[in-house]
């Protein structure tokens, strides 16, 4: 298991305090440098702030990427080495037309866009918005690698430690940390000889690592005495892995009896493994469930590649687990209507459930379904281009309303 991120939550301000992301830098360093001491690979520390539209309403188009480029410029030699400056908000549309223009402006820079919320609901405006960031983005790169920094998202909170959904809410600093633990989880029912020993060892494995990683953050939470004290959010313990099979969590499914993801019985695995973690005791925050990114993940896009995993089936389990649909290999040519309905359904899945839930499409320019990709990204396993089963939206769902959607309440329902 590795400690993905250390991520700090801030309202850097604009003009930038320098100052506050100073002490940020400093603080990370010392933390990051106790966790590697305990024993743990650190692989980054990131930078989250409060969503950019509130730092400058004014959305103007170069205050906006200034505000990137400066961030990052000054942020980087912190020891950050990622940025994230949050979400463009249903409120002002004008915020989702800028993030291309930001991304391309930059390097190391993340952004997202909302698409349902508690407060927004689901916004088909919005939606519509992220189809076309998703598009406009996909030939910035040769391979689409440019919607690596991109998320839309659903339901999901301020203070999740993944990018690139992380994101800030208040003046008060934080912290948080992502891990990549998909390792726990082949090791925990590699060993086991039954089910119900298999779910004893990922909750053990869970909470020894999670009390460990809690101690050091607490510590290093009350050695600040910068009268900016950041608190402790918490531990993201998605199980994110790594493109090797031993560090996969499409393994894992495979460990526990399915034999390939993909075939029926993966959603019975997944509400497993997703219910596991919920069982453990830790102090949690973000997504704490299954990390599912097709091309970060050497099984899933094994199975994605012989065409047993589909689009439709990380949809599906997303209804039981998981972040959403991450790292999807798409055609080139997909357009933003065709995006819209993905995104649509994963937006009503998250607010019907009460869960957060994001996606990162990655159309691949001059790809058709079943190419292969030719990613030379250390974190990325290659596979083949998904086909998209859609058409686009008519009638009330091509309009420009927002709706809320309640979570299904159990109660009331009445037995036959």
């Amino acid at each position: 298991m590795k400690i993905r991120s250390i991520t700090y939550f801030i309202n850097p301000k604009w003009p930038l305090d320098e100052g506050a992301l100073t002490q940020a830098g400093e603080f990370v360093g010392a933390a990051r440098l106790a966790f590697v001491v305990a024993g743990y690979e650190v692989q980054s520390a990131r930078l989250a702030t409060v969503p950019f539209p509130e730092l400058i309403p004014s959305l103007d188009r170069s205050e906006v990427i200034e505000f990137a480029q400066q961030l990052e410029r000054i942020a980087r030699p912190l020891g950050f080495e990622y940025i994230a400056i949050g979400p463009a908000l249903p409120d002002d549309l004008r915020a989702y037309a800028l993030i291309p223009e930001v991304l391309a402006a930059t390097e190391n820079v993340f952004a997202s866009a909302v698409m349902s919320s508690p407060s927004s609901g689901v916004s088909l405006p919005a939606v519509r918005a992220c189809a076309e960031i998703i598009q406009c983005l996909a030939p910035q790169d040769g391979n689409g690698f440019a919607n690596l920094y991109f998320a839309a998202l659903a339901n999901v909170s301020a203070g999740a430690p993944f990018f690139p959904a992380a994101y800030h809410m208040g003046d008060n600093p934080a912290f948080a940390l992502a891990v990549e633990s998909a390792d726990l989880a082949v090791e925990a029912f590699t060993q086991a000889k039954s089910l119900a020993e298999a779910r004893q060892n990922l909750i053990a494995a869970i909470e020894t690592h999670a009390a460990k990683l809690s101690n050091i953050a607490q510590k290093w939470t009350r050695r600040s005495a910068d009268g900016q004290t950041p608190l402790f959010g918490g531990i993201d313990f998605s199980l994110a892995p790594f493109p090797e099979e031993s560090l996969s969590l499409g393994t894992a499914f495979e460990r526990l009896g399915v034999p390939a993801v993909g075939l029926h019985g993966s959603l019975a695995a997944a509400a497993i493994i997703a219910d596991t973690i919920d069982k453990a005791e830790f102090k949690r925050t973000g997504f704490s469930g299954l990390m599912l990114p097709v091309l970060e993940d050497d099984t899933l896009a094994t199975r994605a590649g012989q065409g047993v995993l589909t689009l439709k089936d990380m949809l599906l389990y997303s209804a039981v687990c998981g972040t959403g649909l991450d790292t999807i290999p798409l055609p080139g040519d997909t357009t933003a209507d065709q995006l819209t309905p993905v995104l649509l359904d994963l937006a009503a899945l998250a607010r019907r459930l009460n869960k957060p839930l994001t996606a990162r499409l990655m159309p691949i320019p001059g790809k058709q379904a079943g190419d292969r990709t030719n990613f030379d990204f250390p974190f990325f396993a290659n596979s083949r281009v998904l086909a998209l089963d859609v058409e686009p939206l008519q009638g009330h769902l091509a309009g420009d309303e927002a709706f809320q959607l309640s979570p299904r309440n159990h109660h009331s329902l009445v037995s036959a």
